[in-house]
This record gives structure tokens, sequence and C-alpha cells, in this order.
């Protein structure tokens, strides 16, 4: 996959191997845009691991595409699929997730009227991860400078279709906040969380981060590295306990304390092949991160074994 930054915007590439030479795949476009709608609601949680909860979801004056639910973070996400390229982001995404805010009732009852066995009721349910995510072909570099704020409660993601029955879907990854300088950049450095509801908490990885000493910090900064090296395509999502590095699954959880950091490979009880006995069996044990497998790292002098169990999980879901 290549990735193209130009004047009209951000779009990808695709290409297939034939004979040792890369050939373009032809991009086929969707229909309109209940077409992607239907096929990112069918396959929610192959894609992204969330729970699907309603469809043109109308709460005050507006209709929402879709209401997921991740259970990882135990909070609703918004899906907003778009054609064109006139839409404003932060705006929309403000309206949206201060509605989903002031009406938590009827999400609540929504994914009960899905999920009754789970019983989730308001208070079970943490509202500062709340998120939105639109998705659509492509957008300006305006959109994207001003969704690349690690303090917005927003992603973007491309989607297209290929010929012989292809699909790719991707998030785009923020870089650190004012580097993307092209256009109107008083503007867009000037986005912030004004205008979105205080009960929304922005967790990023770089605040996570600080909560080690400097030790630990360059102990996570050496294991990140580590990680990040075997695949372009890991992404790190931070929430509230702990980063994530994952693939369409988690393949670690970290959780950063301010002398250690506690590790969750996910892999089930007997699938990790560990014989220095370094992680310890949580499978009967209460624990934030996902996986059997939990480790306390507080320094480097096993980084490397380590990164070796945990690379057993990206080999299973790679």
């Amino acid at each position: 996959m290549k990735r193209i930054i130009g004047k009209e915007g951000i779009g990808m590439v695709l290409y297939r191997l034939k004979n040792q030479e890369l050939v373009a795949v032809k991009e086929v476009m969707f229909s309109n845009e209940k077409e992607l709608q239907c096929l990112i609601e069918s396959n929610l949680e192959v894609l992204f691991n969330l729970k699907f909860v309603a469809t043109e979801f109308v709460v005050d004056n507006f209709r929402l595409d879709t209401v997921a639910f991740d259970e990882e973070t135990n909070s609703f996400v918004i899906i907003e699929y778009k054609m064109g390229k006139k839409f404003s982001v932060v705006d929309q995404g403000y309206a949206y997730l201060n509605s989903l805010l002031a009406h938590k009732g009827d999400f609540t009852l929504s994914y009960n009227e899905h999920y009754p066995a789970n019983l989730k009721r308001v208070k079970d349910i943490d509202w500062s991860q709340t998120k939105i995510l639109f998705i659509a072909r492509d957008y300006t570099n305006y959109q994207y400078g001003a969704f690349n704020n690690p303090d917005l409660p927003i992603d973007l993601l491309v989607a297209k279709k290929y010929e012989n029955g292809l699909f790719d879907v991707e998030f785009l990854k923020k870089t650190n906040f004012g580097q993307i300088r092209s256009i109107e950049t008083n503007e867009l450095n000037s986005v912030s969380k004004k205008g979105l509801s205080k009960e929304i908490m922005i967790y990023t990885e770089e605040k996570n981060r600080q909560i080690g000493n400097l030790d630990i910090q360059n102990l996570y900064d050496d294991l990140r590295e580590i990680i990040l090296g075997w695949d372009g395509n890991i992404q790190i999502k931070p929430v509230k306990l702990y980063n994530s590095f994952k693939l369409k699954r988690n393949i670690v959880d970290i959780h950063i304390q301010k002398n250690a950091l506690k590790l969750w490979i996910n892999l089930k009880a007997g699938e990790l092949n560990d014989p220095e006995n370094m992680a310890r069996d949580v499978s009967q044990t209460g624990h934030w991160g996902n996986g059997d497998y939990e480790i306390i790292l507080k320094d480097n002098q096993n980084i490397e074994y380590i990164a070796s169990l945990i690379k057993q999980a990206w080999k299973h879901y790679r």
C-alpha cells in the first residue's frame, strides 16, 4: 500500500505482485454512502473489534449513521460515512459527541435492546472515552490537518474498494500536532477541546508515557521501538489505563507505572512459549489488559526476551 499526500488530499494505491512486477489494482467506486455503511456495519467486529448497536440513530436534530460499542474501553463509538469532502471533522464531531452525552439513557437503552444479558446501566459505561470515527474515500489536507491533534477524540479512516473483491480500510495516523503547516496554519493550531463537553477525557500515548519516571519512559521507548519495528501496520491505541499495540486485535497492552511497566500479552493460557517463566498466568485473576499473561518490567535487562514473548502474539494476529 502506498500513501500519497497531494494537493487534493490523501489517497492510497494498492498493488499486486505479478512476475516480480508491481501492478496497480484498479479502484472500484462505492455506488453511494449507504453501500459503504452496510459493508462496515456487517463487519464491525472483524474490522474494529466493535459491537454493533444501532443504525441511523436519531438524537436531537441529528441522525447518526452507526452507533457501536467498544468493550475494551467500555464506551460508545459513533461512526459517520462521507462520500464528499465538504464537511468539518471537528464541528460535526463535537456536535455528535455532545448530543450523545446529553442523551446517555437513550444510548444505553439501545445497547440493552441488542445485548440484554449484559445489563448495562448508564453508570456502568465510561462516557469519558466516547469517540467518533469518520470513514471516507479521501480527505482534504485541511481536514487531515484539523484532525491531526492528539487532543481530539476523533479518528479518520480511509476506505476503498478494488477490483476482484478487494477492500481496504485504514486509520490515518496522527503526527505531532502542528507539523502539517501547508495551509491555514494558525487556524489549524487553534483547534482545541473548546466546545466539547468537559466529560470527554483525551488519553494520548504521551500522557500515559509521562506517568513513568525518566528511566521507565526510556524503557517504554525502547520496547516501543522494538515492537513497531516488526510491522508497519501496528497501531498504538491509548486508552485510560494503558497503551495498546494492535493490528485488528491487541498484541500487548502496556500500563505505565511510575517505576515499572506492566504488560499483558494477548494470548490465552497455554498458548505462550515462555521457557524462562517470566509471564504470570492471570487467566483466573482480575486484570486490566487483554490476554492471560502478565509481565512486570522494571529495566531493560530482559527486554529482548520479553519482546520475543510479545512477538508470539504479533505472529498470532498478523
